[in-house]
């Protein structure tokens, strides 16, 4: 399968391009930064250089890369777990929108978005609830990730409380997703 990676320089995304190309894929992984694009290309896949927020850019690219499945691994963390997650939450508003009608535009037949197994407060947890209906009327495949630990996460001395699940494993279970029913997948230790 043709599988396009939006966010695949991320925590998640960096270990998933990997396992796709082990697993017989072809991947794109999609950056907005020119720095992680010799990486994802020495990781196999093919690098594309695009801000989720230009939607005519990414649509662009998507329909270019003709993918059969459509994987967001999008997030705009900060490097402080304690700072405002405002940016995140228009990542996973706006983000996920074009990265939906990015999707259809290039008819993928399959689309999964990441998304978090505990319910944030305020306009963080209104954000995911957005995230989850735009997925889900999309006909798409929602996985619901426990809090990351290891490395490259903000748990990599320490377990989050949970529910949680080591950054290795949320991408390896990622992969069966590309195939998943419609629905919601929860990925966790617990």
């Amino acid at each position: 399968m043709r599988v396009f990676v939006a966010g695949a320089s991320r925590v998640i995304g960096i270990r998933l391009v990997p396992l796709l190309v082990e697993a017989g894929h072809e991947p794109a992984g999609m950056t907005r930064t020119a720095a992680n694009l010799d990486r994802l290309r020495e990781l196999g896949a093919e690098p594309v250089l695009c801000d989720v927020y230009d939607a005519i850019a990414l649509r662009d690219a998507v329909v270019a890369f003709r993918p059969d499945v459509v994987v967001s691994e999008l997030t705009d963390l900060p490097d402080e777990i304690a700072a405002t997650h405002e940016a995140n939450a228009r990542m996973r508003r706006e983000g996920t929108r074009n990265v939906l009608a990015a999707a259809a535009a290039a008819q993928a037949s399959h689309f999964v978005a990441q998304s978090v197994a505990w319910r944030p407060a305020g306009n963080a947890g209104a954000a995911v609830d957005e995230l989850e209906r735009l997925v889900l009327d999309a006909r798409g495949v929602v996985v619901r990730y426990g809090r990351l630990y290891g490395p490259g996460t903000y748990y990599e001395d320490k377990l989050p409380e949970p529910p949680r699940v080591h950054v290795d494993e949320a991408a390896r279970q990622t992969v069966p997703a590309l195939e998943a029913p419609p629905g919601i997948i929860r990925v966790a230790d617990d």
